[in-house]
């Protein structure tokens, strides 16, 4: 018995794998602590199963807890300790903006405040210690500032981390977390590697606290401890995900991927895009080859993470978002969401702003009941109304343009991840998923030139199915700044370290290299081989359009990926829900159209216009699509006008 729950926006997910059956449930989310609507997803996919707590071997949990805590701007009482002379780089930054035109827009204030930061007397050179770092010191000025928790990012510690090695073993007889660059990053670039520690020390302590109450609910319960899934898209244990919270940031849309990734192999389709619309955002991501893309670090909440993690992009588009008329008259969605209270207005819990769930509602693409909750027409037709009023549009016309505004939002991230990549969306398969994705996976594939759907069964809860299938990981990764033909043993020792973290000394290991030509500022990851060089030149033509032979090629990083693999499920052996589906008819947006609740049959053939009600989401057919029902239950579908 394998349980995952994945905690969203709105909701939280649960999906429990019993002898190849997967049993799925859906909760409300509890924000004020999400470990009341995990125990709450627990129990009902428990009571759905008619299984004991008892019998649960492995339990994956994806949390939001460290990004909410991110993107709020909260966190522990942290000391920032950098090298005398460069305690305030948190605060320079980057002189880049994110916003070229937008002069007067800040970026988020560093968790850290001015008073918290401590100047350490001791240098680094690349041959070793210039000056020797004075222990006593630093302890001292920090202790004075009574810390919950320390980061400590001294000048070049990503090669000589001497220095941060004894702070580090002098703080340990101080009851404050302590978080050493060299450890969580372990990679060059001062300021991205100051400020994920910085995440670091700031968030690990909330992490650490929520976990803890998690597993003493789940103990009681009667449930093992759980793992947690990483950025990266592979499982941590709780010790380690409590020690490092920053490798979390992104733990639910990993669960997402990882999901996605499992569906599309076992439908045939190892190339896709996949979105994952929930009920307070929408996150994109692509697969080939069956594998997620990766990145070597990325921003989140304006902040930079220096971990690998899964290639993800977000935007603020879900089944919640609110619809609002800008200054200028226009209709706008998003970002801003109902979240899980109130929630849609349809939800009946005293929402009454327009959301993307109660356009949907209004135009007939959902029945009376999304997730479980039974909804409130009349609740959605006030909501809406008011918005028609100030558009001065018809509440048909209102509730169209909030679902081509949001198609617009999604289509827009959609572009980030393939077109502005290099990537010929046309060439993909649409995976849909989270309790929203099928409802618009018709109309953002005919904007895109996409011809071919996929709504696995379990798409409403994919993330959650993610954790249950999805690998345990482990990344180390060093700046070496070599000549590409340099390498000696640091490929080597980092796999050592990997396995010695993962706790496998046998486990799988891929070592990648990021490489750049001479003169460069950023780098191509390309798996570490016997002709690095000629696969760099290759990968840079392929990114840039054109390669350069005669130029040096410099060795920046090694990454080594320590991966045990997750449980074996065979798609086509998952039982189906035992009621069945049944067939009717109702007016939507397109017309007369004809209703399934529940899962159709393998090898059914599906002709639009239609709506397959799941359990837990909702795929709208338009007129012009049609497909099958595969053995696995991914309904397919494609584009035939």
């Amino acid at each position: 018995m394998l349980l995952g729950v994945d905690v969203g926006g709105t909701f939280t997910d649960a999906v429990l794998a019993v002898d190849g059956r997967l049993w799925t449930a859906k909760a409300p989310t509890t924000p004020e602590d999400q470990s009341e609507g995990v125990l709450n997803a627990v129990r009902a996919v428990l009571e759905r199963a008619n299984e004991d707590a008892q019998g649960v071997q492995e339990f994956a949990h994806g949390t939001t807890a460290a990004t909410n805590a991110l993107l709020e701007g909260e966190g522990a009482k942290t000391v920032f300790v950098a090298t005398k002379g460069f305690e305030d780089i948190i605060e320079l930054a980057r002189q880049a903006r994110a916003d070229l035109y937008r002069l007067c827009k800040a970026r988020p204030a560093p968790l850290v405040p001015p008073e918290l930061r401590v100047g350490a007397t001791e240098r680094m050179t690349p041959d070793g210690p210039e000056t020797a770092l004075d222990v006593d010191a630093a302890v001292q000025a920090i202790l004075a500032l009574e810390p919950e928790s320390v980061a400590v990012c001294l000048l070049h510690a990503y090669r000589h981390p001497e220095h941060e090695q004894q702070l580090g073993a002098a703080l340990e007889a101080h009851d404050v977390h302590v978080s050493l660059s060299h450890q969580v990053v372990g990679t060059f670039r001062e300021y991205e590697r100051a400020a994920t520690t910085e995440l670091d020390a700031a968030l690990s302590p909330l992490l650490a606290a929520y976990l803890r109450n998690l597993t003493t609910r789940a103990q009681e319960a009667g449930l093992p401890e759980p793992s947690v899934m990483q950025s990266s898209g592979g499982l941590a244990s709780l010790e380690q995900a409590a020690d490092h919270a920053v490798l979390t940031v992104l733990s639910g849309p990993a669960g997402g991927a990882a999901g996605a990734a499992w569906a599309a192999q076992a439908a045939g389709e190892p190339d896709t895009l996949c979105f994952d619309m929930g009920g307070t955002s929408c996150d994109v991501c692509v697969v080939l080859d069956g594998e997620v893309r990766e990145a070597s670090g990325r921003e989140v909440g304006g902040r930079p993470v220096a971990l690998p993690m899964l290639d993800i992009h977000t935007v603020g588009a879900g089944g919640g978002s609110i619809a609002w008329r800008d200054a200028g008259g226009a209709l706008r969605v998003g970002p801003r969401s109902a979240g899980a209270r109130p929630g849609p207005a349809a939800y009946g819990h005293g929402g009454e702003e327009p959301t993307v769930t109660d356009a949907n509602l209004l135009l007939g693409l959902l029945g009376g009941i999304a997730g479980g909750i039974e909804l409130d027409r009349e609740a959605a037709e006030r909501a809406v109304d008011t918005l028609a009023e100030q558009l001065d549009l018809s509440r048909q016309e209102t509730a169209e343009g909030i679902i081509k505004v949001a198609n617009a939002e999604m289509v827009r991230a959609l572009r980030v991840m393939t077109v502005e990549r290099g990537v010929d969306p046309r060439s993909l398969a649409l995976m849909a998923f989270g309790g929203a994705g099928g409802l618009h996976a018709a109309a953002i594939a005919e904007e895109l030139g996409i011809t071919k759907i996929l709504c696995p069964r379990a798409s409403g809860v994919l993330a959650a199915l993610g954790l249950v299938v999805s690998e345990r990981r482990r990344d180390a990764q060093r700046s070496v700044l070599l000549k590409a033909g340099e390498l000696t043993t640091e490929a080597d020792e980092l796999t050592e370290r990997a396995r010695a973290e993962l706790g496998d000394p046998e486990a799988d290991v891929r070592v990648v290299a990021e490489l750049r030509y001479r003169g460069q500022a950023f780098e191509l990851s390309v798996p570490l081989s016997d002709h690095l060089e000629e696969d760099f030149h290759a990968a840079h033509e392929d990114a840039y359009g054109y390669r350069d032979p005669e130029a040096e090629v410099e060795l920046v990083t090694l990454r080594a990926t320590a991966t045990t693999p997750g449980p074996e499920i065979d798609p086509d052996a998952v039982g189906r829900a035992a009621e069945g589906a049944e067939r009717g008819t109702r007016t939507t947006l397109y017309g007369e159209t004809t209703i399934i609740k529940g899962e159709p049959e393998p090898g059914e053939r599906i002709e639009g216009p239609a709506v397959i009600e799941l359990r837990e989401s909702t795929l709208a057919v338009p007129p012009g699509w049609s497909g099958e029902v595969l053995p696995s239950g991914t309904v397919r579908i494609e584009w035939t006008r």
